[in-house]
């Protein structure tokens, strides 16, 4: 560890955050703590603060870092064209990636701020930029000028897949069914996608012919 006097505050920003996700990826959430993370740098709270405005403000920050991480390595699958295996090839990596980074991930839906705080727009441009793969996958069924509703679906399947993904982990479902959540989710994702393909194709049996 280089002394505090060689760190100018663009490196104390980075070596915190580093610290705090190797925190992060063992203990989770409820590890995450200002004292945890200066400790871990050699400096105090207090400076950390000088850095962070609040522990709030240094958690956004770690779950934008892993949410580029994320985007970055699902951005990697190549699909077809084909929705549904387009999706499945998206889940494939996904749950590798929680495989190695669960405690890191469920970071972002455990952590709350406070009800007079809200997210920067930044952060939000960022989950919308993730979401944007799953808004590719389906866009084939979508025609132009559908772009909300695609947008709309992308977030309802990925809120759908999070929740069977956060019972599976709970053991929730495991009386209900014997089946991995990779299993489940590909069921869902199926139903999911034959649903929209179906509502698009009563759409356009209902829309007046253009002559």
């Amino acid at each position: 560890m280089a002394r505090r006097s060689d760190h100018n505050r663009g490196e104390l920003h980075d070596i915190a955050l580093s610290a705090a996700r190797k925190i992060a990826l063992t203990e989770g959430l409820k590890g995450l703590t200002a004292r945890k993370v200066a400790d871990e740098i050699g400096y105090s709270p207090g400076t950390l603060y000088n850095v962070f405005g609040d522990m709030d403000d240094l958690i956004i920050q770690l779950i934008a870092q892993t949410l580029d991480e994320l985007y970055i390595y699902l951005a990697s699958v190549r699909g077809e064209g084909n929705p549904i295996d387009d999706l499945k090839l998206i889940l494939e990596k996904y749950i590798k990636y929680l495989e190695g980074h669960r405690n890191l991930w469920n970071i972002l839906f455990e952590h709350q701020l406070p009800n007079d705080r809200s997210l920067p727009d930044w952060y939000t441009i960022k989950l919308a930029k993730l979401l944007g793969i799953i808004e590719n996958a389906l866009s084939p069924i979508f025609p132009s000028g559908q772009e909300d509703a695609c947008a709309n679906s992308a977030r309802v399947l990925w809120a759908s897949l999070h929740g069977l993904n956060s019972l599976s982990e709970a053991g929730k479902m495991r009386t209900v069914s014997a089946q991995s959540f990779q299993e489940l989710a590909e069921i869902l994702i199926v139903c999911f996608v034959k649903g929209l393909q179906q509502t698009q194709k009563e759409i356009d049996t209902t829309m007046p012919e253009v002559h």
